[in-house]
């Protein structure tokens, strides 16, 4: 009989806990959703505009004198009307007049782009023109007045009309960044709280649960706070990127007034290769081919930023690239290595980013010929790596780096990290050949 009483007493308990958890799961669910609600609607507002930025950026800088010199050409007799490039000319334009009009929403740039629709409705009115008055005589001197104060004057206007929808919206792509700022505080905010309410209802526990079920408990609390810690990354990683989009926004800002086409492309390109790879359907394990694309996206905007001080070499053999390793390992170490080495040093420098493997691992190495560090800020860079503790000697880069890799592949492997004042450093990654497999036997 007592068998059966304590029996419905664990089960009750039991019930108890079960109903507990899911009280905590409740708060998590409805964070994970906000969380992965707003970095979609942010993602796909950022391809909305760089979609808008890059098709705006295939109207040929060169339109203007193109179609100048085309009329010219066909008024002086150069050209028959059949032999011209004036009618492609305007298809071209009006194509990305009408692809950009998917994309802005805008009001301001929605009348820009109304107004460049009209002047080219106005450039094939002059065209029209131009080419009855050629089938009669007399007429060159109409034709070469409509040419110069009415031609000249709209494809002026139909080029700075394109260049300042471009500049527009770029300052959109600005303004996202700081809506994407207020919103990555707000999650930090909400897992504050989510961890307040989780740590309460288990202090709670720890007092009134009988000691027979104290062991599961437990189990459970150090499952939730190895993923806590992960978490905790996840959004250090979070707060390191849109300061890296700031700046890179502010660089194609620059450059897109100072006219220049090419690079404004270059970056808006590395930049969407960057984020793509660093959302990547949110799978936890990449292959170092996928990783070392996230770098090499992320120095190309770099080296454009710090052009005269920045040189990277990428000699990673390809037969480590079909290995599994954490997302987003050695951008990381990259950015310590250009602003905490090279950047510090005078003159320019340069990351060079090696591998290789052995029997069970592979290594990465990552070295740069900056400032390097002393003995002293060496030996507490260590410590606090072996000590699991980011203290403020700690580049937290390279902490978030070591204590994923821990975390999810085991303490076995982790970064060493190698330095000589005013040489330089290499921090080296140990990996296992098996990632995959040791993530999944994890999650089991």
């Amino acid at each position: 009989m007592r068998k059966k009483s304590s029996e419905r007493e664990q089960g009750k308990l039991a019930l108890q806990i079960r109903i507990s958890y899911l009280f905590l799961l409740i708060p998590i669910v409805f964070f994970l959703v906000y969380v992965f609600y707003n970095l979609w609607q942010t993602n796909e507002r950022y391809e909305k505009m760089l979609n808008s930025v890059v098709t705006a950026s295939e109207f040929s800088l060169d339109f203007k004198n193109d179609y100048d010199y085309e009329t010219y050409l066909l008024i002086v007799g150069n050209k028959t009307a059949e032999d011209s490039r004036l009618q492609s000319l305007l298809t071209d334009a009006r194509r990305v007049v009408n692809e950009l009009e998917q994309y802005t929403d805008t009001r301001d740039n929605r009348k820009r782009l109304e107004s460049a629709e009209k002047y080219l409705d106005n450039l094939e009115t002059y065209n029209q023109r131009i080419e009855t008055n050629l089938k009669s005589e007399g007429r060159y001197e109409e034709n070469m007045v409509i040419w110069e104060n009415d031609v000249q004057i709209v494809t002026g206007l139909v080029q700075d009309t394109i260049n300042e929808y471009i500049y527009y919206e770029n300052r959109e792509l600005q303004t996202a960044q700081e809506n994407n700022r207020a919103h990555v505080i707000n999650f930090i905010r909400i897992a504050i709280c989510t961890f307040m309410i989780i740590v309460s209802v288990l202090v709670v526990y720890s007092i009134f649960v009988p000691i027979s079920i104290t062991e599961p408990i437990e189990k459970q609390v150090r499952a939730e706070q190895r993923q806590l810690r992960k978490a905790e990354f996840e959004l250090l990683q979070a707060q390191i990127n849109p300061h890296f989009l700031y700046n890179t926004l502010d660089a194609i800002v620059w450059s897109a007034e100072a006219g220049n086409q090419k690079q404004v492309i270059a970056m808006v390109g590395s930049l969407s290769d960057f984020f793509r790879t660093s959302l990547n359907r949110g799978k936890e394990i990449v292959t170092v081919r996928e990783d070392i694309q996230h770098v090499r996206s992320y120095l190309e905007i770099q080296q454009i930023r710090y052009l005269d001080i920045l040189q990277y070499e990428i000699n990673v053999p390809e037969e480590l690239y079909d290995f599994k390793v954490p997302k987003i390992t050695l951008q990381p170490l990259v950015e310590n290595a250009l602003y905490h080495g090279i950047k510090n040093k005078r003159g320019g420098g340069k990351i060079i980013l090696t591998g290789w493997e052995q029997v069970d691992s592979y290594y990465l190495q990552v070295e740069d010929n900056g400032i390097g560090m002393t003995e002293e800020r060496l030996e507490a860079i260590r410590k606090a790596l072996a000590d699991k503790t980011p203290a403020e000697s700690v580049l937290y880069g390279m902490y978030n780096v070591n204590e994923r890799i821990r975390l999810n592949l085991g303490e076995e492997f982790g970064l060493s990290i190698e330095s000589t004042y005013g040489e330089g450093t290499k921090v080296i990654l140990r990996l296992p050949k098996n990632s995959t497999e040791i993530v999944e036997n994890q999650t089991s």
